[in-house]
């Protein structure tokens, strides 16, 4: 068992870019194991069987494979930028919403072929509904929640990035300048490149690698 926790990660899956995000935050110091999904290596299917990612190993042998789990154990630890105020039962709804209602959505806008069912055009405008009302947060603040990041922001941004790269020219068209704006600032500032760099696929018996990266 390595000294420090291990992390399974994918850098497309925007729930493993949750974790990437608090750990990088935190300065949580792991061992990044970078995994293609397609062929999952035995040891994360061995840590955990439901083969998804984020999978964060603990040196004592423990399996944290919720990637807002995941979030909180790093950011209980260190958070320097006080992303858990306001983790509470609105901050909650909020991520539940993304996680559900907007995941659903998403992963049908992104698929259509996997949703025959749906009328055409039906997931994107039950995803932009639901955008609309995050713009309307950011009318009262600079972020979802307050005026600086919480974990809400974290949790939705890899989505928002997500759903804004199936048709790049619709999402900048739409009246969201507020979101817009927030989502480019996740992705200009200093933590979202530091955190999604571009890694080798990881195979046994290799180290993975030092994770978060020097700033």
């Amino acid at each position: 068992m390595s000294a420090r926790p291990v992390l399974y990660s994918f850098r497309r899956c925007p729930y493993a870019i949750r974790a990437r995000l608090a750990l990088g935050v935190s300065g949580q110091r792991c061992e990044l194991r970078e995994v293609v999904l397609r062929d999952k290596p035995p040891e994360l299917l061995s840590a955990s069987p439901k083969g998804t990612v984020p999978v964060l190993v603990l040196p004592d042998g423990q399996v944290i494979d919720q990637s807002l789990d995941i979030m909180r154990w790093a950011l209980v630890r260190h958070d320097p930028e006080c992303w858990l105020d306001g983790d509470d039962d609105a901050s909650r709804t909020l991520i539940a919403t993304c996680d559900g209602p907007f995941k659903q959505a998403l992963d049908a806008y992104k698929y259509p072929e996997r949703h025959p069912a749906q009328p055409r055009g039906a997931a994107q405008a039950g995803a932009a509904t639901i955008l609309d009302e995050l713009e309307a947060r950011l009318r009262v603040h600079a972020f979802l929640c307050a005026d600086g990041p919480r974990l809400a922001d974290a949790a939705w941004a890899p989505f928002v990035r997500q759903f804004a790269q199936v048709d790049a020219v619709w999402f900048a068209g739409r009246p969201w300048p507020r979101l817009q704006a927030w989502l480019a600032g996740w992705l200009q500032g200093p933590l979202w490149p530091r955190v999604m760099h571009k890694y080798a696929r990881w195979q046994a018996p290799e180290r993975g690698v030092d994770f978060p990266p020097a700033a």
